[in-house]
């Protein structure tokens, strides 16, 4: 889903990071052991590397990759091995998330915003050798400008754009019939034309994309990846020596897969991984001042929710699909539900502190397009308003102390959906099953993997469930998740309004900054009002690397940013071996060589320092989003 800014596109995307959190009462247990194997005496440092070992970076994460390819997948993790596969036209700085160039070293617009020149670099090379020129470029964006497969994730960049035209081996012109306030945000992966033009468009979403017979992946990127497959629990990246933009100073890129968090941080602690993403707040502390590991809880642009089945269709006759409750499709019922949930205590239990309450669908680190609910109208934890609101539409409170439907039958139970390979999702929901049980609504918690959720949504078969996306800096794609067009495709809820798809497209072509702002921020209140999703949580990401072994990881954004799983690959191609890292090449906001040292090498991030300061850092991203018309992502974890 988050899911962003794949596509963070990214991420991305529905991009979905792993859970926070562990099951109740298993907690200050897990942390205290934790503590402990960290003060033990005898633990194990980075094995020593033999001098013609290659350098491997081995990553461990929560979820695997559910396609790779890139005009399919939509986990996050199918994005994060995107972007170390292929190129992108433009790229987004570390500092701000703002455009930045890639393979294009420049841009420029008509006065009328209808055509963009991209100028590209001529040293790029695909992984077999041959050139990568503006042809390919044209050829990935025509294929999603045709409408296909394609354009389900990557639509929403190339809105209002009709033709991709190669002028010349390094100049790509967009002709647009309106202009795009997006642009230049072009976050889509560049494929090589002379492999895909033998891919038919009824291929596409059966195409796996995958190392075959020992043959790489053919990219352009900083490494190839040489194995693994959809679902699999291992991926091996090669560096690229070739590679336009400077060689990597790594050899290998390796992700292996884990069921849950506390085997992956064992693995760090025993050297037996390098990295680790999506561990919890307690465990991040529990690693902080470990000699040899560095450890923060880093910010992120994305949010949780619960989202409700507000009513599945077959997308080609409009007949009903699905099993989901009917309650659920009436936006005051799902509204009312706003009430039951004391996000608070979300906060305080299943994320161990580390993030804030939720409510809108943009987070707090995007100011400027963030609709902010007026005081009387924000959600509370106020189950008898809940009630309230409740009997008012109709459903009320039978002699069972069941509430009924307004018609008087049996609402019956509620199906809540967590995803088995997240606590966070799992805690939530275990939660949300009491509040309900509070207000007279009976729900059963039902536990499935990340990747059956996605197929069982898609058949409507489902109630509510629990995920996250990530959002990019221009709201554009996350905006685009809840319109009726994303209907059986990247939409998630269900959720068609046409009042919403209006203020959408009119978004699409606003040049005028405050006139698009006002736009954004109804669609937010819109979304807000009819409740497709019920906002948890604006989480942070708990990350921790050997730094006896590596340095030179740079947050995005700066500060308080995370160090993988970003927009771009800019940590991979300065990421170095501690030995050798010095002062990372210059890099700005890198983990220096001096925190590398095997003396301390805790780093703690203020948990929401991200709120204020990612605000902060965005803020010159808002500028240049209001000059240059301009870029979210994600599934699920």
């Amino acid at each position: 889903m988050l899911e962003v800014l794949e596509g963070l596109a990214g991420r991305r995307r529905r991009g979905r990071h792993g859970g926070q959190g562990t099951p109740r009462g298993t907690r200050v247990v897990v942390a205290l052991a934790l503590l402990a194997a960290c003060l033990s005496p005898g633990l194990a440092l980075a094995p020593a590397r033999a001098a013609d070992e290659p350098v491997t970076l081995t990553i461990g994460v929560l979820n695997d990759a559910d396609s790779l390819n890139p005009f399919v997948g939509i986990e996050a993790m199918s994005f994060e091995m995107w972007q170390l596969t292929y190129d992108y036209l433009v790229t987004y700085s570390t500092k701000d998330l703002s455009p930045e160039p890639a393979l294009a070293q420049s841009w420029d617009t008509s006065d009328d915003g209808l055509t963009w020149t991209f100028h590209m670099t001529d040293k790029a090379m695909w992984s077999d050798g041959q050139p990568l020129t503006a042809e390919d470029v044209a050829y990935t964006y025509n294929r999603v400008i045709d409408g296909g497969p394609e354009a389900a994730t990557w639509g929403a960049y190339l809105t209002q754009v009709t033709k991709a035209e190669a002028t010349d081996p390094t100049t790509l012109v967009l002709t647009l019939k309106k202009p795009n306030s997006s642009l230049p945000l072009l976050p889509i992966p560049i494929v090589p034309e002379h492999v895909w033009k033998d891919v038919a468009e009824k291929d596409v979403k059966t195409y796996k994309n995958e190392p075959t017979d020992g043959q790489p992946v053919v990219g352009s990127g900083p490494f190839r990846m040489v194995e693994g497959s959809a679902g699999g629990s291992t991926y091996v990246f090669e560096a690229n020596p070739d590679y336009w933009q400077g060689a990597p100073h790594i050899d290998r890129v390796v992700f292996r897969v884990y069921k849950s968090e506390d085997p992956m941080v064992q693995a760090l602690i025993k050297g037996e991984v390098d990295f680790v993403d999506g561990i919890n707040a307690l465990q991040v502390k529990s690693l902080q001042g470990r000699d040899g590991i560095t450890a923060q809880n880093g910010n992120a642009p994305s949010f949780d929710e619960i989202a409700f089945n507000t009513g599945a269709i077959d997308v080609d006759t409009g007949d009903p699909i699905g099993d989901g409750n009917p309650a659920l499709k009436d936006a005051a019922f799902r509204h009312a539900l706003g009430y039951a949930i004391d996000t608070q205590q979300i906060i305080d239990k299943v994320y161990q502190g580390a993030g804030v309450p939720g409510s809108v669908i943009i987070p707090p680190a995007f100011s400027t397009w963030r609709w902010e609910p007026p005081a009387d109208e924000a959600y509370t934890y106020d189950p008898d308003k809940a009630g309230q609101l409740l009997d008012a539409a109709g459903y009320k409170m039978g002699s069972d102390g069941l509430r009924t439907m307004p018609d008087g039958s049996p609402i019956g139970t509620l199906r809540l959906a967590a995803r088995s390979e997240s606590p966070t999702s799992l805690n939530t929901m275990n939660y949300f099953q009491e509040w309900l049980q509070d207000i007279g609504i009976k729900a059963d918690v039902v536990s499935m993997e990340s990747s059956k959720l996605t197929n069982v949504i898609l058949d409507g078969n489902y109630d509510a469930f629990e995920w996250g996306w990530y959002v990019d800096p221009d709201p554009t794609t996350m905006l685009d998740y809840l319109t009726c067009g994303q209907l059986g495709s990247w939409s998630d809820s269900w959720y068609c309004n046409d009042a919403y798809d209006k203020l959408y497209q009119e978004q699409l072509t606003e040049m005028d900054k405050d006139k698009r702002v006002e736009l954004v921020h109804q669609m937010q209140q819109m979304v807000y009002e009819d409740a497709p999703y019920l906002v948890t949580a604006y989480d942070t990401i708990g990350e921790a690397f050997r730094s006896d072994r590596f340095a030179c990881f740079a947050q995005q954004p700066e500060p308080g940013g995370v160090w993988l799983f970003q927009s771009g690959a800019y940590s991979y191609l300065h990421v170095r071996p501690a030995a050798e890292a010095g002062d990372c090449g210059g890099a700005a906001n890198a983990t220096q060589a001096s925190e590398t040292s095997g003396e301390s090498s805790a780093v703690s991030t203020p948990v929401i320092v991200g709120v204020a300061v990612v605000a902060l850092a965005v803020a010159g991203l808002v500028a240049l989003l209001a000059a240059r018309r301009h870029r979210t992502a994600a599934d699920r974890e």
